[in-house]
């Protein structure tokens, strides 16, 4: 049974995902906070696996818990950012300080589950926010790439710098998102092409996609 920490501060949208959850076999409420600061205290007393938090509430916002929670080391389940509409702002600082998942509001129930239990078990889910544009171009796109394993893998850090590539970020963007070097991430970009066989950052994520990379 996964158990999840529910943090939103609109009473009618908590009421919802709590009756989603509800409806779900594997997954359990385990409690509810209203802002950043009742979930920083309910994940003192709470055994949650995974955190649905709200990007902007008040007194303090889901990113900023998450800044909070590293500057401070302190542990923190896996985090599924919810937000009512795209905010590449708030997931760049969201990853950068440990968010797992990304979902906008009116989210399907079948896709709130598969990003808890992604997250839950270790994957990250965002790409239901930021492959949107891409995935309007996977409609008009070749065929589909074969789908077998590659033979050398991407590293954990390539995977995070494919699925920000996916978003459309700049190498800046990305850069900044990962605390590391605009050149490195030049460098991580191109043995990604490398490893996937493509040319360029498109191709990089279509078959990323098909992969299941993203």
């Amino acid at each position: 049974m996964i158990r999840v920490l529910l943090v939103e501060d609109q009473t009618l949208v908590r009421q919802g995902i709590r009756e989603l959850l509800g409806t779900l076999p594997d997954i359990q409420l385990a409690g509810e906070a209203a802002d950043g600061i009742e979930a920083m205290e309910a994940l003192e007393r709470v055994a949650a696996d995974v955190v649905l938090l709200d990007v902007r509430m008040p007194r303090l916002s889901g990113v900023d818990m998450l800044e909070r929670l590293h500057k401070e080391k302190k542990p923190c389940p896996p985090a599924v950012l919810l937000t009512t509409f795209d905010d590449d702002e708030a997931l760049l600082k969201g990853l950068r300080f440990g968010a797992r998942g990304y979902l906008l509001k009116d989210v399907s129930v079948d896709r709130l589950a598969e990003a808890i239990r992604a997250v839950a078990s270790g994957r990250t889910m965002i790409r239901p926010a930021i492959t949107e544009r891409v995935e309007r171009a996977v409609d008009q796109a070749p065929p589909r790439f074969e789908s077998a394993g590659l033979p050398d893998p991407l590293t954990k850090r390539e995977l995070e710098v494919l699925r920000l590539m996916a978003g459309g970020f700049s190498n800046r963007e990305i850069a900044d998102s990962l605390e590391a070097s605009e050149g490195t991430i030049k460098n991580h970009i191109s043995t990604i092409l490398s490893k996937l066989g493509v040319r360029d950052r498109t191709r990089a994520v279509l078959k990323g996609i098909d992969l299941g990379h993203i």
